[in-house]
């Protein structure tokens, strides 16, 4: 079966960090471009990291500098560290794992809260 499931949200203060992790099973993990997106609180859906088929890096510059994406081929699993979050990082985020329309795969979703 194949699916991605995200874990690591929580609740963390104003200048805190989180490490977020997704598990990948049933592709293969290593041809897939990898991202991560975030959804406020009655906003859309936004990407927030990625890392394409190409080993390229992207950021929105809303995170740029302060969320990291990294991917561990051998353990199927892509992460998202984030530091100095803000309280408009709050949200659920979202791991994506992607090769074309057909074969393009979500989590569930873990949510983020950034409040004192």
């Amino acid at each position: 079966q194949r699916q991605v499931k995200e874990s690591g949200g929580g609740l963390v203060q104003p200048g805190g960090s989180l490490r977020l992790s997704c598990a990948a099973s049933g592709i293969i993990f290593s041809i897939y471009a990898v991202n991560w997106y975030h959804e406020a609180p009655g906003k859309q859906r936004e990407l927030v990291a990625g890392i394409t088929r190409g080993n390229n890096f992207k950021y929105a510059d809303s995170v740029r500098g302060r969320f990291t994406i990294s991917r561990d081929n051998s353990k199927n699993e892509f992460y998202l560290q984030m530091i100095n979050l803000k309280p408009e990082d709050t949200g659920v985020y979202y791991c994506n794992c992607k090769l074309s329309e057909e074969y393009d795969f979500w989590g569930q979703g873990t949510q983020v809260t950034v409040s004192s």
